[in-house]
């Protein structure tokens, strides 16, 4: 019980960590400083800044205590960000040196179900507990 409630906080404060941390530097910079924008996908700069914000508060949501629906929506929209980053780079052909930009956002997705499945009772749903 012990390793997987490390295990389940190490993946958790990881992906926190990474979308959390990629969703600020979206907000802060998109304007003067792209960060992380690739114009080869097409999306408009506002895109990101939209998106930083709720990657942001998904970090918080898998964070915070209690709150398990919230929980849900966090891990269901942090996976839905991070296929589609995989999708939409490897539309483009993959840039970057060997594809990192398609492998990357599916090694923080395996990150964020291990994260979900690992999760304790407490932070899951009632309908989940039976």
């Amino acid at each position: 019980m012990r390793a997987k409630t490390i295990v389940y906080w190490a993946m958790t404060g990881l992906v926190a960590f990474m979308i959390g941390g990629g969703g600020l530097s979206q907000l802060w910079q998109y304007r003067a400083n792209p960060h992380g924008v690739v114009p080869e996908l097409g999306y408009p700069l506002y895109f990101f800044a939209i998106l930083g914000f709720w990657k942001f508060l998904g970090a918080l949501a898998i964070l915070a205590p209690r709150l398990p629906l919230l929980k849900e929506w966090a891990y269901a929209g942090i996976m839905f960000d991070l296929t589609g980053a995989a999708v939409s780079c490897a539309a483009v052909g993959g840039y970057g040196a060997y594809g990192f930009h398609v492998i990357a956002p599916l090694l923080i997705a395996g990150f964020t179900a291990v994260s979900w499945a690992l999760r304790p009772e407490s932070r899951r749903l009632l309908a989940q507990r039976a």
